[in-house]
């Protein structure tokens, strides 16, 4: 392993290991998880080649695994074991939210989204916008769970949607969030590091920064992204109501922030420095 990836594997690491050992996961809970991991990637990605099956042995050579162990934890994969996926509720909810946002009708001229009755003999209401997105849950059961994280309030008649994204309070919605996002932004850019056509994987830094201008601005900046996202997927909505053929793709586009003490973020430069 060269000097540049491993300094680039620790910076990664660095705040899961913190997380994980504050959740009470030991080394050898993680290393455990890393086995499937590394079977799971070596079946994904180094497959049957040259007409030769990809075995036991051999998945064992390529993933330093013991062929016991190999044999063990690809029955795991076969049952589903390891596979990410969000809450059905969370995410019904979060189509309805971005359905709410981009969905022509829904919005005033301005683009400010419509408080909506709960429903109505014709035009947008809730339980159409359930219909839209074909929820196979009750328009007062996804009431409910928006009204508990507070994505929308209810006015008289009336519901008026308070935030343009929905975010659960709820560990487990949370954590399969974290794994989707920053496992998608970490593909992307591996993708680069890996050559052809580059995705879009881009960040400002600064430091040095006064606190207090951190202060100020933070909630601005979440203004802009927030709205950039928001343009985006009225953008990709409209576009994708347009059926064309061939093969089929997801995509993801995230915005994040950042921010931390000039000292902590200092040390940690130091210890890299010192590896």
């Amino acid at each position: 392993m060269n000097e540049a990836l491993k300094t680039a594997v620790l910076s990664l690491l660095r705040p899961l290991v913190r997380y994980l050992i504050g959740q009470g996961w030991t080394f050898g809970a993680f290393t455990d998880l890393l086995k499937t991991v590394y079977v799971a990637e070596v079946i994904r990605h180094y497959g049957e080649r040259d007409g030769r099956p990809l075995t036991d042995s051999r998945i064992s050579l390529l993933s330093g695994i013991h062929r016991k162990e190999v044999k063990r934890l690809r029955l795991d994969l076969m049952a589903g074991q390891g596979r990410i996926s969000l809450r059905h509720g969370a995410n019904v909810a979060a189509q309805m939210v971005a359905a709410w946002v981009a969905t022509p009708g829904y919005q005033d001229q301005a683009g400010k989204t419509l408080s909506l009755p709960l429903r109505a003999e014709a035009g947008p209401s809730f339980e159409a916008l359930t219909r839209l997105v074909k929820a196979d849950m009750r328009p007062g059961t996804l009431l409910d769970e928006l009204l508990r994280v507070g994505v929308v309030a209810v006015e008289g008649e009336m519901v008026r949607l308070l935030r343009t994204a929905y975010v659960s309070d709820l560990p487990e919605d949370r954590l399969a969030f974290l794994g989707a996002n920053v496992g998608d932004h970490l593909q992307s850019a591996i993708h680069n590091l890996e050559g052809g056509e580059p995705y879009l994987e881009r960040a400002l830094y600064f430091d040095d920064l006064p606190a207090e201008m951190l202060e100020r601005i933070r909630a601005d900046l979440a203004d802009m992204g927030d709205g950039l996202l928001r343009q985006a997927l009225q953008q990709v909505t409209q576009m994708a109501k347009t059926p064309l053929a061939g093969p089929r793709r997801r995509m993801r586009f995230g915005v994040y922030y950042y921010e931390e003490a000039q000292k902590a973020a200092e040390e940690k430069r130091d210890g890299d420095e010192e590896q």
